[in-house]
């Protein structure tokens, strides 16, 4: 026994010594304030809560420093949160290169070991996200819809009378699934159960693979990364099902030309097209189709799932949603700029989104060197800086009575000429999207798509919750919100 201890107290001793120092150098906030205890040993206890009441505490300090900055506990840094208009818009205006994006999200969904660098350090789907998808949505925008239509008339079984149940986050990760892959693979592959499955697989288990490895010092990250990632074989099987496509596609442009005759207008293309000569095979277009489809998972369906649940907690807003997907579709059809007509539609789902947030800290920048703000604060280089919309969401400040859900909030502010008071509450309401350059790329066609999900659903169910008005409880996963992922909605087709 004596054998096997001593090895192991020693590597408890170097692994205590080495995270000591490394929480030593952390010194230099010292001066910021702390949201629970900030000791070299005791802020660890911190770290510990901060797993399971990080709302608590963000919350608590947002209200203790609401114009200012403040710090939380991690269990291998700290993270300095940022509020209050005049030092997010400062924030807004620093350089990437002074506080990075990519550094931060490194760190954060540990991307070393999820999707590997690879995708990261040559990001060319963020070039056709921005470009390529932003130019050809209206074109593409009949495909989605009718994506939209089959995949709820199949997740939500016909009944001639009453009532059906229906799993409300299954059926957003799936619709939202379905509907996104039409533009990034086509059809008939986004309707195949097991690519769904695979896209799905892979979204949740990055999110919470990372948040476990945060759990734990970065000297083992290495250990804990080898252990739980899934990429490899993520990657595998999403590579088996895209070869037909990626090799046919391949095939014709060495032997047609680049711009081929029948060649498919989707995201796959657009991939090969933008693509550098190393990135053009199939192993490099099935990882971006990953990394694509857990952005557009991570986020649009869990704040479709909110929304699901916010509707069919308030059903009495229905039928005036209804009203305004008929008048609109009346007039114009199912097209992308009729979704842009419908105002409380919009307001609505940016209510939802203000109340339920799926993320406290959306905009995450990592310090590239010392960075100091107007007032003098100092953040230090390697320290992560957030800013944490919710907090401002439910501020009477910004929104008066913001603990009430109005679903019209935002289409009254629109009424006439907006306050500045209210300008600044609109532009507030955007910021899950991030902020300022490197503001979500697809934020548009995700907003389209949850729109045109919901008024699909609104103009053919009413719905409603088992216990009327009560919403099942949110999962929190440190910073991350999850709409209830085992309950139930009611739906009736009218």
């Amino acid at each position: 026994m004596d054998g096997i201890a001593l090895p192991a107290s020693a590597l408890v001793v170097a692994v205590a010594i080495i995270v000591g120092i490394d929480r030593m150098r952390w010194s230099k906030l010292d001066y910021i304030p702390s949201v629970g205890p900030s000791g070299r040993f005791t802020s660890y206890y911190g770290a510990v809560r901060f797993i399971m009441h990080a709302k608590h505490m963000i919350q608590k300090g947002y209200e203790q420093h609401k114009e200012g900055f403040f710090k939380v506990p991690m269990i291998d840094r700290w993270v300095v949160v940022v509020s209050g208009p005049r030092f997010l818009e400062e924030l807004r205006k620093i350089p990437d290169d002074k506080l990075s994006f990519d550094d931060a999200m490194q760190d954060i969904l540990q991307v070393k070991y999820t999707f590997g660098l690879e995708a990261q350090q040559r990001p060319y789907h963020v070039q056709v996200v921005r470009e390529h998808l932003k130019r050809n949505f209206d074109e593409l925008f009949p495909g989605v819809f009718e994506e939209i239509r089959h995949a709820f008339d199949e997740l939500v079984p016909s009944q001639q009378h009453g009532w059906v149940k229906v799993g409300a986050f299954s059926a957003a990760m799936k619709a939202t699934c379905r509907a996104s892959n039409r533009v990034f693979v086509g059809s008939p592959i986004c309707q195949s159960t097991e690519f769904e499955k695979i896209q799905s697989k892979f979204a949740l288990q990055v999110a919470t693979r990372a948040a476990v490895m945060n759990l734990f010092p970065k000297i083992l990250h290495p250990v804990i990364g080898r252990l739980l990632t899934n990429t490899p074989s993520s990657l595998r099987n999403c590579m088996e099902m895209l070869r037909p496509i990626v090799d046919e596609r391949l095939t014709n442009e060495e032997l047609r030309g680049k711009n081929w005759p029948g060649k498919p207008n989707d995201m796959l293309s657009w991939l090969i097209d933008v693509s550098s000569p190393e990135d053009r095979n199939l192993r490099s277009i099935a990882l971006r189709i990953l990394v694509l489809n857990f952005a557009s998972l991570h986020t649009s369906a869990q704040n479709f799932g909110h929304a699901l649940f916010n509707l069919a907690a308030h059903p009495q807003y229905v039928e005036p949603l209804r009203e305004e997907v008929k008048d609109v579709i009346d007039q114009y059809g199912w097209t992308r700029d009729s979704m842009s007509r419908l105002q409380k539609m919009d307001s609505f789902l940016k209510e939802s989104q203000r109340a339920s947030c799926t993320c406290l800290t959306p905009v995450v920048r990592k310090a590239m060197e010392d960075v100091i703000f107007s007032d003098g604060t100092t953040i230090p280089a390697g320290t992560h800086v957030a800013i944490s919309p919710p907090t401002m969401f439910l501020d009477d400040q910004y929104y008066p009575n913001s603990h009430e859900f109005d679903p019209f909030r935002f289409y009254s502010m629109r009424q006439g000429t907006m306050t500045k008071s209210q300008q600044l509450s609109m532009t507030l309401s955007t910021l899950h999207f991030g902020q300022g350059k490197r503001a979500c790329p697809g934020r548009t066609f995700a907003t389209t798509m949850m729109t045109t999900m919901m008024a699909y659903l609104v103009l053919n169910y009413d719905m409603k919750l088992e216990k009327d008005g009560v919403r099942p409880p949110d999962e929190w996963l440190f910073v991350n919100c999850f709409p209830n992922r085992t309950a139930e909605i009611l739906f009736k087709k009218c």
